[in-house]
């Protein structure tokens, strides 16, 4: 079974976290937690914590198993734009210059290996 997380509204921009996103997309979930935790860009600590939160999402649903005997791995991630502030910076001669802060929203699911092998290992009659 898959569980999922979202966070909205991370104040970096979608160009800056898809970078690191593409480090842990397909991964495994233990990987993926140590290598955010060691990566230095800022989007990572907010990816790290949301993969948290999606392995939590996971225990939740499957009480009765445990996450380090199921081979959880990065399913699906992706990265939307979300929304954006404008902002006006002074420029030369009377004028000002638009300065676009952006922020985004990220998806994370979550799956086990493991129950995909045991549904394909059933005899069809």
């Amino acid at each position: 079974m898959e569980a999922r997380a979202i966070l909205k509204n991370v104040p970096t921009s979608p160009q800056k976290m898809r970078l690191v996103v593409d480090l842990v997309r397909g991964k495994g979930v233990t990987y993926s937690l140590a290598v955010l935790k060691f990566q230095s860009k800022v989007g990572a600590a907010y990816l790290h914590k949301l993969l948290l939160s999606a392995t939590s999402n996971w225990q939740q649903a499957n009480p009765d198993a445990r996450v380090e005997d199921a081979d959880l791995y990065v399913k699906t991630i992706f990265v939307d734009g979300g929304r954006m502030l404008k902002r006006m910076r002074p420029a030369p001669q009377g004028r000002g210059y638009r300065v676009r802060k952006r922020s985004n929203h990220i998806t994370l699911v979550v799956d086990s290996k493991v129950k995909a092998v045991v549904e394909n290992s059933e005899p069809q009659n």
